[in-house]
């Protein structure tokens, strides 16, 4: 199953297909974006001054675009071990779950033999 990109991703990969001077088309077809969505990213990307337009139909990344993709990358990273992470802790807490569980299950069957029927 595929995860969704947000804001910042759809963004940082616009950035990054313009990292090598892209015109609309490629843009589109390399950031995997409909026509409609990637007009609205580029006006919000343009409005931001993260990227410029050339003369020749050419959008290129802005030093402040250049440094986004910097900035997302590292928030990338970290981003992804703190998912690793916290997946391990709530596969811990899920473990200890289970051993209550059990617990009260064979506590509750001990209790039910230990019972004398009247």
């Amino acid at each position: 199953m595929g995860s969704y990109r947000d804001r910042l991703q759809i963004i940082a990969d616009i950035l990054s297909v313009t990292s090598k001077r892209a015109k609309k088309t490629q843009i589109m077809y390399q950031a995997n974006l409909s026509y409609r969505l990637l007009c609205r990213y580029l006006n919000d990307i343009l409005d931001a001054g993260l990227v410029s337009f050339e003369n020749d139909d050419f959008y290129v990344p802005t030093a402040k675009g250049k440094e986004f993709l910097k900035k997302h990358k590292e928030y990338s990273r970290r981003h992804k071990r703190l998912k690793e992470h916290f997946n391990r802790v709530n596969n811990v807490k899920t473990e200890l779950e289970k051993m209550c569980s059990y617990a009260n299950v064979n506590c509750r069957d001990e209790q039910l033999r230990n019972k004398k029927v009247p």
